[in-house]
């Protein structure tokens, strides 16, 4: 035994630049037609297994991490997350919305809107801490999801938030050409080539896949140096920032203000509904616990720490535009520039589109990291190819993982019009939001094997109360938006059921580090406002939802689930051949 130990133990590494079939397709269902037809044949077995199945901590964290064959570099800390939380969130969208949401619904109010879509961010931010202190992987939502709410559940979030990533950057790589066109002061498409194609893929945009393919290199190259690109950048971005707020409230006048409130709450609740996604990208600090040195000290701090400070740049930025220009005057387009230029600084519009740049640059950079990290866990799970889940030796790096979303985004940036993207306002990133807050109260109250039958039939009960009722709450907004009748039947609903949770369920696990305040309340209160917002926005965007959703099902039960099926069930024979080993090397000759 010591001799074949030994043997394995002298067998050559595996190059890394390979890429034969058994690095794609291992699973024994793919190794020939016959066993694919016969998986195939047994997919309801199959489906039944991988639902009710679940991860467990170790799993994510220790044993998945192996399949990646070498290990992320430990190299990052809570002041390189907190400069990633700013380079991820701080883009285009708060010199955008901001304006556009104060003309049209919020009025001199729009600082109030942010509070609230402030407040909710923060909810979902308590809720991806926890789990990332208690989980930290490289998969974020995917691994706390497979942990808690099992394969099926994950896959299909999961994907459509991945889904909507790629397509988000590929916009925001059509934006940064737009800007940069601005900046250089010359006409709108100058820089894109024109065809005959099809209306909205008939101007190819080389600049904006360049802009991708650069910001990948970086990332494969190093995830420190990475992090400090990033850090140079969010300076510069942030000063400009400073800049905005600090001129705007210099020429400040109070009578803008008045009216405060031209288009009463229902306004201000639907301008943060739009928002909501200016705070979009704190997620992605989640994937990067595998390279933070001290996950329980370094993420919280990071996580928490931004959005905090986001939210109240945010805040002054929204008040200092106010006050600068009445919102019936406010520029729908470029709020900031012609606020300044109307004031008699015309030259700030170039500062302003210089920091939307810098803005959009550093959400590439970070974006580049966090979907290659977490394709790479989907890929340790075997939901994609393994192949995608390879960690370079010398970087340290995911490589593979981030070709393939930077060759997906630069080929949809090359050819798709911003027209056709404009969509970025998707209900998956809420949908993965409210169940990352499910996830967590599944995990607060329920344990396998330890809690009851009937908590946790219980659990299940005020669950499906929460949701339903939060739902109701959204849904009535939409269709009686002055009304209240209804809410006498919702909101009571959501509230004694979040009560019943609490009174009536024991938690079975306390977080050992970090963990979410007033629990059951808050999550509960992130699953209502997560819906809430949902409910806000068009039905295009739940028609995309559904699309993508479909396409993730067949995609699925033609492959993730037969591979997911054939590694668990590879998994669970390894222990008895351990066992095996043991029994004859303790048996002697």
């Amino acid at each position: 035994m010591a001799s074949t130990r030994d043997n394995n133990e002298a067998e050559p590494q595996k190059s890394y630049w390979r890429w034969s079939k058994e690095d794609f397709l291992p699973e024994e269902s793919f190794q020939s037609w016959n066993n694919y037809v016969s998986a195939l044949s047994q997919t309801r077995l199959r489906f039944k297994d991988r639902l009710f199945s679940r991860s467990d901590d170790a799993t994510e964290t220790e044993e998945l991490r192996k399949r990646s064959e070498h290990d992320m570099k430990r190299c990052l800390n809570w002041w390189d997350l907190i400069w990633f939380g700013f380079g991820a969130v701080i883009g285009a969208g708060i010199f955008v919305l901001t304006g556009q949401e104060a003309h049209d619904h919020a009025g001199s109010a729009i600082v109030l809107s942010y509070v609230a879509s402030g407040f909710s961010a923060m909810l979902s931010v308590f809720c991806y801490t926890e789990f990332a202190v208690e989980v930290p992987s490289a998969g974020g939502s995917f691994a706390y999801l497979r942990v808690e709410l099992g394969d099926f559940v994950a896959f299909i979030t999961a994907g459509n938030i991945l889904l909507e990533s790629v397509i988000g950057s590929a916009a925001v790589a059509r934006s940064w050409t737009s800007y940069f066109t601005s900046l250089l002061n010359r006409p709108k498409n100058s820089l894109r080539i024109k065809t005959n194609l099809k209306e909205g893929y008939n101007l190819l945009d080389p600049i904006a896949s360049g802009v991708l393919v650069i910001a990948a290199v970086i990332t494969m190259i190093s995830t420190k140096k990475t992090s400090y690109l990033n850090w140079i950048a969010s300076a510069i971005n942030t000063a400009v920032i400073i800049f905005v707020i600090v001129a705007g409230f210099a020429h400040a006048d109070k009578s803008n203000l008045t009216p405060f409130l031209p288009y009463g709450a229902k306004g201000v609740f639907q301008a943060a509904a739009i928002i909501y996604f200016a705070y979009g990208g704190f997620d992605h600090i989640a994937t990067m616990a595998e390279e933070t040195k001290k996950p329980s000290r370094d993420i919280p701090i990071g996580l928490v720490g931004s959005m905090s400070m986001i939210t109240v740049i945010y805040c002054l930025m929204a008040l200092s535009l106010s006050m600068m220009q009445k919102y019936t005057e406010i520029d729908t387009g470029a709020a900031f520039s012609v606020a300044f230029q109307n004031v008699g600084m015309k030259w700030a519009k170039y500062v302003v589109a210089f920091g939307a740049l810098k803005g959009m640059t550093t959400v590439l950079l970070v974006a580049r990291l966090a979907q290659a990290r977490y394709i790479t866990h989907i890929a340790r799970c075997h939901m994609i190819p393994p192949w995608f889940a390879l960690v370079h030796p010398k970087t340290g790096t995911p490589i593979y993982a981030t070709l393939l979303i930077t060759i997906a985004g630069a080929i949809i940036a090359f050819f798709t019009g911003l027209d056709v993207l404009s969509s970025l306002i998707s209900v998956s990133t809420l949908f993965v939001f409210m169940m990352i807050s499910v996830a967590l109260l599944v995990r607060r109250y329920y344990v396998r094997g330890v809690t009851p039958r009937e908590n946790l039939l219980k659990l299940v009960i005020f669950l499906v109360l929460i949701v339903a009722s939060s739902v109701g709450i959204s849904a009535y907004w939409g269709l009686r938006p002055n009304g209240w009748f209804g809410y006498t039947v919702t909101v009571p609903v959501w509230f004694l059921a979040t009560l019943g949770m609490s009174l009536f369920l024991t938690q079975q696990r306390v977080p050992k580090v970090w963990g979410v305040p007033l629990v059951p309340w808050l999550p509960s209160l992130s699953i209502a406002t997560n819906v809430f917002l949902m409910g806000s926005l068009e039905y295009e965007a739940f028609i995309r939802f559904g699309v993508c959703t479909v396409v993730m099902l067949i995609y699925y039960f033609l492959f993730g689930l037969h591979a997911t099926y054939d590694m668990a069930h590879q998994q669970e024979k390894l222990p008895s051949k351990v066992d095996q080993t043991e029994t004859i090397k303790n048996a002697g000759p």
